[in-house]
């Protein structure tokens, strides 16, 4: 994946775009593009062959939802990275449901979480709107848990970065990414309990 820039250059874009300077916003976006891109690429491999979204595609709508709405306060590069992850899963989501929603119970597509690094999920594939609906069961029941299964699964983030988001250790983050796997793969099995 294409190296982004050190946290403190990150941080210091960020803190110049909270003020009001959109040089640096623009500065920002440009050098993040291409990890960004990478993450999206790596996302939508996992999707079915004709999907109809590319990685620039979803880079240009994560851009639009980060920088259209309400300003965000971004508070370094992990954080930065954390909110991309949270919104492209958003966007794959809404892409996924507004695909079955057009074709009225069309077949629903996988996500093979056996690619990500550490996955050791039973079945090798899963359906990516089961999971965002387990995820979000995760989050009710344990919300750092499943905080780290976004920030690894959608984000692409380390531990260390995935620690650094939460506030938390490394080895709480290993500890959670262990239990919400298994937590995951118990409810994603064909014919599991909703």
């Amino acid at each position: 994946m294409p190296e982004i820039p050190a946290a403190s250059e990150i941080t210091g874009w960020l803190a110049r775009w909270r003020e009001g300077d959109e040089q640096a916003r623009d500065r920002l976006f440009a050098i993040a593009h291409p990890h960004l891109r990478e993450l999206a690429a790596r996302l939508l491999q996992r999707e079915r062959r004709d999907h109809t979204l590319e990685p620039n595609a979803v880079v240009n709508e994560l851009c639009v939802r980060l920088l259209g709405g309400l300003p965000l306060t971004f508070q370094d590069r992990a954080h930065f990275l954390a909110i991309a992850a949270q919104t492209m899963r958003r966007i794959l989501i809404d892409h996924a449901r507004a695909r079955v929603a057009g074709k009225r119970g069309g077949v629903q597509h996988r996500v093979p979480l056996s690619a990500v690094d550490g996955w050791d999920a039973a079945v090798p594939s899963e359906d990516l709107m089961d999971l965002d609906t387990q995820l979000s069961a995760l989050a009710a029941a344990d919300p750092r848990a499943a905080r780290v299964v976004e920030l690894r699964f959608f984000g692409g983030l380390g531990e260390a970065e995935v620690a650094a988001v939460l506030d938390v250790s490394v080895i709480t983050v290993k500890r959670d990414w262990k239990a919400a796997r298994a937590w995951l793969a118990a409810r994603l099995q064909p014919g599991a309990p909703a």
